[in-house]
């Protein structure tokens, strides 16, 4: 795809012609998470001067996140019982119908992917565009976790009824046109934006908490999930203090696999090297005090934590195989050889604006293409 650096101030103002555009875009949540915090950066790019935006959501957010989005017409709307997940997406489309605005918007937008709800209001929506956002490789993930291949029996019918998708990366574009059958050319590549002028306010923000400078410090930022591969972070991590001991390794977040982490910690004697810190809310300051980050995942859509780890002037080290989906930046063969290797440096913030350019210019080619 080719960027154009688009002065949307100058194109809007000089066509009186022009028409002032409605988006819905629909999501489950707003809580912690990766396609949570992609879609709140994603709205920073959204110019309200030349657009109306309506968000409608599952679940009320938290106060702090409503702040965020005070200019930004925010609906609240009734999930679905919870059995309707394994319940055929074209019986589920003509038994629920949602109360939805009559008015004629331009785009509706199913931001989740995963959602029934989300792709029911999306495909009930009056609106002359409908597009799905993907956020990982769903071929990967399809073969990789039994509970993704149940799910995929039941909704898989809804991706015939969009008119475009948005892919977070190149490299999951093919395995979805593959799994689906939809046509690559019906698929824009997007990925997600990175918010590095607030990273850097959060960053700033003081906890109760520090790392020991003599060492050097690794940490991993994400869910306790087997996609993630943690597991894969542990094995290279103790492959590598067979060479060196004065390393130590942060492990920040929750989720299912906790237990069977807790477990390996044990298994491979690395009790005191390595820390379990639950998830929060804020990540930023955490990370700011380490030297590098690692991430190991089995496959990713993006890997937005490698863009964020960057922008706050981390070394990243990740799996060569997770370059497809990060084509700018450099992967590994040998994780354990790269912790062994990591030195103390000067960190230096990274703003990201000729990544975060791209994206938005990404963004409104999306939304101009009539």
């Amino acid at each position: 795809m080719q960027f154009v650096n688009y002065n949307f101030s100058n194109y809007f103002m000089t066509d009186e012609s022009y028409h002032r555009k409605k988006i819905a875009i629909f999501q489950k949540d707003l809580s912690i998470g990766g396609i949570q915090r992609s879609l709140l950066n994603l709205l920073t790019y959204i110019d309200l001067s030349y657009y109306d935006v309506d968000l409608f959501l599952f679940t009320e957010p938290e106060l702090a996140t409503r702040n965020d989005l005070k200019n930004i017409n925010v609906h609240i709307l009734k999930p679905l019982p919870y059995f309707n997940r394994v319940v055929p997406f074209e019986m589920l489309m003509k038994t629920y119908y949602y109360d939805l605005p009559k008015e004629k918007y331009d785009i509706a937008i199913d931001y989740n992917s995963y959602s029934n709800e989300c792709a029911l209001c999306v495909l009930q929506m009056n609106a002359a565009r409908k597009i799905m956002w993907i956020h990982n490789d769903v071929e990967t993930e399809y073969k990789n976790m039994p509970k993704y291949r149940i799910l995929w029996h039941f909704f898989k019918s809804k991706f015939k009824y969009y008119d475009e998708f948005a892919a977070v990366s190149n490299g999951i574009v093919e395995p979805f046109a593959k799994k689906t059958g939809i046509n690559e050319n019906r698929i824009s590549v997007i990925p997600n934006s990175i918010n590095t002028a607030l990273i850097f306010k959060k960053a700033k923000e003081k906890i109760d908490f520090d790392v020991d400078s003599n060492l050097v410090n690794f940490i991993f930022v994400g869910r306790f999930t087997h996609q993630k591969g943690i597991d894969l972070t542990l094995i290279e991590f103790s492959k590598a203090l067979k060479k060196r001991q004065d390393i130590h390794l942060y492990l920040l977040g929750d989720g299912e696999e906790l237990p069977k982490i807790k477990s390996m910690i044990k298994e491979l004697n690395l009790s005191h090297y390595v820390t379990i810190l639950h998830a929060v809310e804020n990540p930023y300051p955490y990370m700011a005090k380490m030297d590098a980050l690692i991430l190991t995942s089995r496959h990713e859509g993006q890997g937005m934590v490698l863009w964020e780890a960057k922008a706050l002037g981390l070394d990243i080290i990740f799996s060569h195989r997770l370059e497809k989906y990060n084509p700018e930046l450099t992967g590994t063969y040998n994780i354990a050889r790269a912790i062994i290797e990591e030195e103390h440096h000067v960190k230096v913030h990274d703003a990201l604006d000729g990544y975060n350019l791209k994206i938005k210019n990404a963004l409104y080619e999306l939304i101009e293409n009539n």
